[in-house]
């Protein structure tokens, strides 16, 4: 984690090494200010192509913009049909940036 005038940058790759997609870890960049999530992306991944365009182009990764860190903790978000995989690997992903983000921000 990376704070720099305020803004806080999670990379979960380190963190979530044991979360698998379809075809291996989906390590996310969380960007976080004020307590509110302001952007997610994805980072080098080895999904599927189709399916990971697939989960994107239907908002998964925009799904917790503007909400804080503990209403992002505490919301379900459903999975896109047809990339449940990786999509149920973004939430864990997720889960574990925001958990260390609370624990660890300064």
């Amino acid at each position: 984690m990376t704070k720099k005038k305020g803004v806080y940058t999670i990379d979960t790759t380190t963190l979530s090494q044991e979360v698998k997609g379809y075809n291996g870890p989906t390590p996310l960049l969380i960007t976080i200010e004020k307590d509110k999530i302001v952007k997610v992306e994805a980072l080098e991944n080895a999904e599927t192509p189709r399916f990971f365009e697939h989960m994107t182009k239907n908002g998964m990764l925009e799904r917790w913009n503007g909400m804080t860190v503990d209403e992002a903790l505490n919301t379900k978000v459903d999975v896109v049909a047809g990339a449940t995989f990786s999509s149920n690997a973004v939430i864990e992903n997720m889960r574990l940036g925001l958990t260390y983000y609370k624990e660890h921000k300064r």
